[in-house]
C-alpha cells in the first residue's frame, strides 16, 4: 500500500508545491443549511415560543401570527360541515328505508353541500397553517427579526434557522490552481476559532463553473463534519492545498 500513497503524495506535490512549503488560500466558513423565513400572508406576530440561539426540532413550531379570528373561522365551517354531512345521512337513511320519497337529485344536492362544506373548512385550516411557521430542519434559532406584536409584510424575512453540524469552507482560488482541484478532492482546512486551531478534512462539493471576471478567481466549497460544535461557522479559515 505504500506505493500508492507516495504516488499520490507526489501527484498532489507537484500540483500545490511541496508539504514543507504548503499552498494556504484564505476561506470563510459557512453552515451547510442556512435558511431565512417569510409568511406568505400579512399579519400580526402573536407568539414566538422560542429564543434566540435555542436548539429547534423539524416541523416545531417557530413563530405564529396572530390567528384567532382564523381559528373561529375554522370552528364555523367545521360546524357547516358536520351540519351537512348529518342531512347528507339523515336524506340516504330515509332513502333506504322508503320512509319518504327521496329523488335521486335530492340526494345528490345535499352530497354537493356536504362537498362544497369539506372544502371551504379545508381552506380555512390551511390559512390557519399559513400563520404559523413549522422549522424545516433540525438546528438553531439563530434571529428573529421580528417580536411579538410588530406587523409582518407578506415574504417579510421573520426568522434565520441554521444547521450547523455540517459546514462549508468558501475559498476563492486562483484559476490555475482551481484547475487542478477535482469533486471529491479532500483536503485540509484550518478554522481560527478563538481559543485555537481547528482543522479538519473537507470534502469538495462545488466548483464554480465560472470565474469571477474582475479577480478572475473560482469560487470553490468543501463540506466539512462539525457535529462535535468545535467551531461556528462564519469564522475565517484557511485552505490548505498541499494535503
Amino acid at each position: 500500500m505504500a506505493k500508492p500513497v507516495l504516488a499520490m503524495a507526489a501527484c498532489v506535490a507537484a500540483c500545490f508545491g511541496s508539504c514543507a512549503d504548503p499552498v494556504r488560500v484564505d476561506a470563510i466558513t459557512e453552515p451547510v443549511k442556512d435558511i431565512t423565513m417569510a409568511f406568505p400572508v400579512i399579519g400580526v406576530v402573536g407568539a414566538r415560543p422560542l429564543e434566540e440561539g435555542a436548539s429547534v426540532k423539524r416541523g416545531q413550531l417557530v413563530i405564529e401570527l396572530d390567528k384567532r379570528l382564523d381559528e373561529l373561522e375554522v370552528r364555523r365551517r367545521k360546524l357547516a360541515c358536520d351540519l351537512a354531512r348529518i342531512e347528507l345521512d339523515r336524506l340516504k337513511s330515509l332513502a333506504e328505508r322508503n320512509a319518504i320519497s327521496v329523488s335521486r337529485e335530492e340526494i345528490d344536492k345535499k352530497q354537493a353541500e356536504y362537498d362544497i362544506a369539506v372544502v371551504e373548512l379545508e381552506l380555512a385550516q390551511e390559512t390557519v397553517r399559513r400563520r404559523q411557521l413549522l422549522s424545516p430542519i433540525d438546528g438553531h434559532v439563530a434571529e428573529f427579526y421580528k417580536d411579538v406584536g410588530e406587523k409582518c409584510e407578506e415574504q417579510q424575512p421573520v426568522v434565520r434557522l441554521v444547521d450547523t453540524r455540517q459546514c462549508y469552507c468558501v475559498a476563492n482560488v486562483e484559476a490555475r490552481l482551481a484547475s487542478k482541484i477535482k469533486l471529491e478532492s479532500r483536503f485540509k482546512v484550518e478554522i481560527d476559532a478563538g481559543a485555537g486551531v481547528v482543522s479538519r478534512m473537507g470534502t469538495v462539493s462545488y466548483i464554480s463553473p465560472i470565474a469571477d471576471p474582475a479577480s478572475g478567481l473560482l469560487k470553490i466549497k468543501l463540506k466539512f463534519d462539525n457535529s462535535d460544535g468545535a467551531m461556528r461557522p462564519g469564522l475565517a479559515a484557511r485552505l490548505i492545498l498541499s494535503e
